[in-house]
């Protein structure tokens, strides 16, 4: 239970980073000639990009997320937006993990 929450928030995270990077910083770069930007950002993304990759690899293996799934945050984390989209699925299959009363 505890990987999954990790990985949804990571997840979000690394998908506001990104878009963070792409729609602030790099025009910063190249519009207004500020690279400093995307340093920092940067850093900030792959240190969650980065941390999704652990999470998602440890919910792989304790809370028995699917291989398929894993796989689609992995491409997910690739595009700008996406983890937005799959945290539904992520969600759902946290829900299942819950013991039922």
């Amino acid at each position: 239970m505890f990987w999954m929450k990790t990985l949804r928030v990571m997840s979000i995270a690394d998908g506001i980073s990104y878009l963070i990077l792409m729609l602030i910083a790099m025009p910063l770069k190249y519009l207004a000639g500020m690279p400093i930007a995307v340093t920092y950002v940067g850093w900030v993304h792959g240190a969650m990009f980065t941390g999704l990759f652990i999470s998602g690899l440890m919910a792989l293996f304790y809370a028995k997320l699917p291989f398929k799934l894993g796989v689609l945050i992995g491409i997910a984390s690739l595009l700008p937006g996406a983890p937005f989209f799959l945290d539904s699925k992520l969600k759902r299959h946290q829900s299942m993990l819950l013991p039922k009363n």
